[in-house]
């Protein structure tokens, strides 16, 4: 099976802590794919400093491929991190230097994937019918307070999209039920939605079934979600049962929680080594790093 984390990547800061971890949804899930046995890569566009290198290291490190990874010139995207009760609470942020913008070539390398994922914090959202062209798509749409039931936008992808996720940690439970048949009756083929200690619901076609979450001393929660993310999407692409796909998922996602940052030991970071790297190959936009 052979997974693509197609859009955003950056490093989550903890000011606390004055240290950074690899990370966004896209980057994520490739590197959980990977753990799981998968073949991933990642497609994106990454800062010349020592953070952007940072999360490029990292990648390899995990055995995830970069050879669809992109370096601009300027800072890596980061989020400022505080945990508040051993959830993460994002307190300031920067995009990326440069923003990432489809193009044919990128549908292109897609074709050679079982399934690509992105998600809301990315630039792909309007091209997902394209991306559904070239393979299955997963996207993960975020809160799903970022949009209504009615958008435009949410009911001309849902059709297009092998696994629709939410996070629906505002929602009751009807309330997931409810959002993740909504995703099945508006065309997707699985729809997630994940609500932290209260467990997840996954819905395929009439049906869906309950996951409830694992019981851990909880560090912190970041990153859980792209866990279970893309263990769902590992274990319905290798055809296991939906409960064992879902009680893997479960207990992914719960290891995550048990350190800081998604993934990764992390680094120290301050005003001064956040600086760009001093590297020749760093000077113009380059494609294609091995």
């Amino acid at each position: 099976m052979r997974l693509l984390g197609v859009g955003d990547n950056v490093v989550d800061r903890y000011v606390t802590l004055g240290r950074e971890y690899p990370g966004g949804n896209a980057v994520n899930v490739a590197v959980f794919a990977r753990r799981l046995g998968a073949e991933s890569s990642y497609m994106g566009v990454l800062g010349d400093d020592l953070s952007g290198q940072y999360v490029l290291d990292s990648l390899r490190r995990e055995g995830v491929g970069t050879e669809f990874c992109e370096v601009a010139q300027g800072p890596n995207a980061f989020a400022e991190v505080k945990t508040v009760d051993t959830d993460r609470v994002f307190v300031g942020a920067k995009p990326n230097v440069a923003t990432f913008s489809p193009k044919e070539s990128h549908f292109e390398n897609m074709s050679d994937f079982d399934v690509v994922h992105s998600g809301y914090a990315g630039t792909f959202g309007s091209s997902v019918v394209a991306m559904a062209e070239e393979s299955k798509v997963s996207y993960d749409f975020g809160s799903e307070e970022k949009y209504t039931l009615e958008s435009v936008d949410l009911q001309s992808m849902l059709p297009h999209l092998y696994l629709a996720s939410f996070s629906g940690s505002h929602l009751d439970a009807a309330g997931a039920e409810a959002l993740a048949h909504y995703a099945i009756e508006h065309g997707a083929k699985h729809a997630l939605v994940t609500r932290g200690r209260n467990g997840a619901y996954l819905a395929q076609s009439s049906s869906g079934m309950w996951q409830d979450a694992e019981p851990i001393s909880v560090v912190d929660t970041l990153g859980a979600g792209d866990a279970f993310i893309a263990s769902v999407l590992v274990g319905l692409l290798n055809r296991r049962k939906v409960s064992d796909v879902l009680a893997s998922a479960s207990a992914h996602a719960a290891q995550v929680c048990t350190r800081y940052g998604a993934f990764g030991d992390g680094r120290p970071f301050s005003s001064r080594n956040a600086g760009r790297a001093a590297k020749k190959e760093s000077s113009n936009t380059k494609a294609g790093i091995q």
